[in-house]
């Protein structure tokens, strides 16, 4: 049976945030807010939990979710091979609506979907999400919607195309953003947009050289 618990307030929010902690600690699902739409979260190091959250989303393992950190120094115990253009983007975005994709440390125990070695990492600015992944660690976090419908937006929209699934829905309110991450793939030789998002095209390019979705490189 799902709960519903309200996160707006950080000096009332602490059982909620204990209700969430607790169900990620046994492989749960939680809905999150965060700065750009609702997510829904589970521990990225729980391969049954992660595949639970993809089963809720009607997504196959073909999408594996991005993963939410809660501080920019965890960034290098997750990835590997971090260029200067992807580390200024990382610096300059986060917290944020910036989405990373980068190769995954080979050292890892974890099963995230098909990643090709790869994985998709953000650090989200909002603070009721940051304070749930400072006491969780790295999170599995993917829009909270079926795929195909609309984002949440709200957390009724997520219970509403969720339901059941997720064991614990935090409420802080209107999801300030309200559009999805921007996402740079930094795995090839040149950094290149593969969805454009909260972050545009033109603000990355003022901070490293991106390529637009449909640009082919030069030479």
């Amino acid at each position: 049976m799902s709960s519903v618990h309200d996160a707006t307030d950080p000096n009332t929010w602490g059982p909620a945030l204990d209700e969430a902690v607790n169900t990620i600690s046994r492989g749960g699902l939680v809905v999150l807010p965060t700065d750009t739409v609702y997510g829904i979260g589970a521990d990225a190091f729980d391969a049954d939990a992660v595949a639970a959250l993809l089963a809720a989303k009607g997504r196959g393992r073909q999408m594996p979710p991005p993963v939410l950190v809660p501080d920019v120094r965890t960034l290098d115990g997750l990835a590997t091979e971090v260029s200067d253009e992807a580390r200024a983007l990382v610096e300059a975005f986060w917290p944020g609506g910036f989405t990373i994709i980068l190769r995954s440390q080979p050292s890892l125990h974890w099963d995230l979907g098909e990643t090709h070695g790869t994985v998709a990492l953000r650090m989200p600015d909002h603070p009721a999400a940051l304070a749930l992944l400072r006491r969780t660690g790295p999170m599995a976090v993917s829009s909270a919607n079926r795929t195909g419908s609309p984002a949440a937006v709200e957390v009724a929209d997520a219970v509403e195309q969720l339901g059941d699934p997720v064991a614990c829905y935090l409420d802080g309110g209107t999801a300030p953003g309200g559009v999805a991450s921007t996402i740079v793939d930094a795995t090839g030789e040149q950094l290149r947009v593969v969805r454009t998002g909260a972050i545009s095209l033109e603000a990355l390019r003022e901070v490293a050289p991106v390529l637009g979705a449909d640009e082919e490189p030069a030479g």
